[in-house]
């Protein structure tokens, strides 16, 4: 298969994990699909730092379509002069490592989410109180993701929100994984193109 063909198709996949981080961001800071948690500040800390947005989403979607353009670029050896076609190399290597850095932060952001549990109105024993009261705890608990019997006792409102943020980060720390190592993928890629010059892009996969 054609190098160009390969980064295509690697710029395509990225712009739909990207699409699928930026949807999950949004509806975890809509829980019950309701914009009043938002608004109040009772949405779960790092859905509210947006990475599958920025991260994930806008940087990750803007190396991808620079690869698309790379991609475009006449074909498989576009660029017949070596100092041109290193400068290409340098350009992709770039945006791989921007969009990398990007997809990284959003999966570790999401699986801290994750781990961490829900912001959510739950019982203390004397009243009510807004809080995260599953995140582990050595003396008490492990973490309710080992624990199902905590997911439908503990929090009170937004209701469903522990099924909710565990499916939505989930799918939001996978899809950034998934980029973070298509992103290292062509990293690798276009740092044997800078080393082996422009010869390798007449060898077929």
């Amino acid at each position: 298969m054609c190098v160009s063909r390969c980064l295509r198709c690697v710029a395509i996949s990225l712009v739909v994990l990207a699409i699928i981080c930026m949807l999950s961001n949004i509806l975890l800071l809509l829980p019950e699909l309701k914009i009043h948690f938002l608004l109040e500040g009772h949405v779960t800390r790092e859905a509210t730092w947006v990475t599958g947005l920025w991260g994930s989403g806008f940087l990750v979607a803007l190396g991808a379509r620079a690869f698309v353009r790379s991609s475009r670029a006449g074909g498989c050896c576009a660029f017949r002069r070596q100092m041109l076609f290193c400068v290409q190399m340098f350009c992709r290597l770039v945006h791989s490592v921007m969009s990398l850095l990007a997809a990284g932060f959003c999966c570790l952001v999401s699986f801290t989410g994750l781990c961490q549990g829900p912001l959510c109105l739950y019982n203390t024993g004397s009243t009510q109180t807004w809080g995260v009261p599953l995140q582990p705890h050595p003396d008490s608990h492990a973490g309710y993701l080992y624990n199902r019997t905590l997911w439908s006792g503990v929090c009170l409102e937004p209701r469903g929100v522990v099924q909710w943020n565990l499916v939505l980060f989930s799918v939001m720390g996978s899809a950034s994984g998934l980029q973070t190592v298509l992103c290292g993928a062509n990293i690798l890629n276009s740092v044997l193109g800078l080393i082996l010059g422009q010869g390798l892009c007449h060898n077929q996969v």
